[in-house]
């Protein structure tokens, strides 16, 4: 696993910390799974109480093909996303205020066809999926640090348009 700096964020907001190499964002090649430029791109509304995190993984995002926009806590990403619907919504689980859960489920209500996506700095349990479980909510929950690749990845897999049924009448 790897952390990626944004050099237009001061060094000082970004927790020195951690356990794995950081790397530029600049280094950060394109990764071979973005999305055709020539199309409109996916809106994903990222969702972290960490300002840099939210941010870095923003930038990786719109690296990679994607506009992304960012969001601090539950109650401005729901504003957000309720102007500005997104296609997919990467949320921390455990935000202040509304939890990333909650807002998941808030999102689900207010737009059916919005994806989304759980970070969690925890080690997954089952208990995180609880809350959306009992409503009937099922969100894929992924662990972070996450490799700007594997975040790609998911992203893309999400995003992928479902297909109808193969036959085309005619």
């Amino acid at each position: 696993m790897c952390a990626i700096r944004s050099e237009a964020l001061p060094i000082s907001t970004i927790s020195l910390s951690t356990n794995f190499p950081i790397v530029p964002v600049e280094d950060v090649p394109a990764s071979g799974m973005s999305v055709d430029t020539g199309a409109l791109r996916p809106l994903v509304l990222v969702v972290d109480g960490e300002a840099a995190v939210a941010d870095t993984l923003v930038e990786i995002l719109d690296r990679s093909g994607y506009t992304a926009i960012a969001a601090y806590d539950g109650e401005g990403a729901l504003e957000n996303a309720l102007l500005m619907p997104p296609e997919l919504v990467i949320t921390e689980a455990e935000l202040p205020g509304m939890s990333g859960i909650e807002l998941a489920i808030a999102l689900k209500s207010e737009i059916p066809d919005c994806k989304i996506l759980l970070l969690s700095g925890q080690e997954p349990t089952s208990d995180l999926p609880v809350p959306a479980g009992g409503k009937g909510h099922e969100f894929e929950s992924l662990r972070k640090p996450i490799h700007p690749d594997d975040l790609v990845a998911h992203v893309s897999a999400r995003l992928k348009p479902q297909n109808a049924d193969p036959e085309v009448s005619n």
